[in-house]
């Protein structure tokens, strides 16, 4: 922490710091503020599906909710924590029936094809596409397709022509103990404005 505050930038502190006192805390060692990821998608003002949003919070409150570190499930290669809720991409048995596809593509990377042109692949796609683009064959092992899993946790995911929609992928972090104090016994919806009061608390 110091040797970040040396330089001169501003930084800010992430991860587990959604609690009174944090904000004050990270200011005291020279961030200029902290992040706060959670708190917010869990409230009401957040843009996760509702139905989602209270099954991710009974769930948490009860104690049954697990968050697990998914290095493999970004087509990325970026470590996600993904809540495991079942029904949503991160149940095996969802992601197993989900035909791969990658038809949104926000993720896919660059590459040269043979031509000298340069052409898009993504290790979520179908395995033999991603092959026949110069890809490795590890790098599609339980790759998820993280742009439809996200536009699918804000209630827009795309529905195909059998009827099918696409299911949820829903990242979170794994300290929660903060619902204890934003979530009363009769209300399960709390606002932003009440996740930024609890954060301002001495």
């Amino acid at each position: 922490m110091t040797k970040v505050a040396a330089l001169g930038l501003p930084f800010w502190l992430a991860g587990g710091q959604a609690e009174p006192g944090g904000l004050v805390r990270a200011r005291s060692v020279g961030a200029a503020g902290i992040q706060v990821g959670t708190a917010f998608a869990l409230c009401r003002d957040s843009g996760i599906d509702a139905g989602l949003r209270a099954r991710l919070i009974e769930q948490a409150l009860a104690g049954a909710l697990r968050v697990r570190n998914e290095p493999y499930t970004s087509p990325a290669g970026f470590p996600f924590k993904v809540a495991q809720l079942s029904g949503t991409l991160a149940d095996e048995e969802v992601y197993a029936a989900r035909p791969r596809l990658c038809d949104l593509g926000y993720l896919r990377v660059p590459y040269e094809r043979s031509d000298g042109h340069i052409g898009y692949r993504c290790p979520a796609e179908p395995v033999e596409m991603y092959l026949r683009k110069g890809g490795a064959v590890e790098d599609t092992v339980g790759r998820r397709c993280l742009c439809n899993g996200l536009v699918a946790t804000i209630g827009l995911g795309q529905r195909r022509s059998d009827k099918t929609a696409e299911p949820a992928l829903i990242t979170l972090g794994q300290n929660l103990n903060f619902l204890r104090e934003l979530v009363s016994t009769a209300d399960t919806c709390f606002g932003a404005a009440d996740v930024v009061a609890y954060l301002l608390q001495q």
